[in-house]
């Protein structure tokens, strides 16, 4: 069976659970999945179903993307994911994945793009001390000393260092599926998932 299925994070709310004790969630909405192309060993050298979601205009579709549509008989969608499957022969183009396949499921481990924070220095990127605060001090927010002097005369790989932080590919495991809304297409899960507003997430069976 299909695992997954993709949506978009419409942000977090708060419901009521049945000992009426405050539960924070996360909203994903999942409009049906539909499987745009199916990949096996013999022709691709793997299993797989590509799921399409997302209404697009016709005339905003490209042409390789079009004419990838019309090979499959699948009709145009603004996104495409794979997801792999253990016999693909099984599915067809068409085949939907909805979030009622959800509904007997207790945790799911969703996958997402964290938020871009830029350039960042080492104390807010990996949480470093700094120096003293004091006017008489040269060494506030600086990394310090990052190397040996003559051996081995540079700079180890993977040292934590100013840089880009964020838009980073994050899963949180475990997370409880709290309510399935068929009818909107909605997914309630427990506590916070990676990414912003309108952003695309992954929602796997755990």
């Amino acid at each position: 069976m299909i695992n997954a299925i993709y949506g978009k994070k419409i942000g977090m709310t708060q419901i009521f659970g049945e000992d009426d004790r405050v539960v924070p969630v996360t909203v994903i909405q999942a409009e049906p999945n539909k499987v745009c192309q199916v990949k096996t060993k013999a022709t691709d050298g793997y299993e797989a179903v590509q799921m399409g979601f997302g209404a697009i205009k016709e005339k905003k579709v490209n042409k390789p993307m079009k004419g990838h549509f019309e090979k499959q008989g699948a009709a145009p969608v603004r996104y495409l994911r794979e997801v792999r499957v253990e016999n693909a022969g099984e599915y067809n183009v068409g085949d939907e994945q909805t979030v009622a396949a959800f509904a007997e499921t207790k945790k799911v481990d969703v996958t997402g793009t964290s938020k871009g924070k830029g350039f960042a220095g080492v104390m807010k990127r990996y949480g470093f001390r700094g120096g003293p605060g004091g006017h008489g001090a040269h060494f506030h927010r600086a990394p310090g000393s990052v190397g040996q002097c003559a051996t081995p005369s540079r700079v180890f790989k993977g040292l934590k260092l100013p840089g880009h932080m964020g838009c980073d590919t994050v899963t949180v495991k475990n997370l409880e599926v709290v309510r399935v809304d068929e009818d909107q297409n909605l997914i309630l899960v427990k506590g916070a998932v990676p990414g912003g507003k309108n952003g695309i997430v992954r929602v796997r069976m755990a």
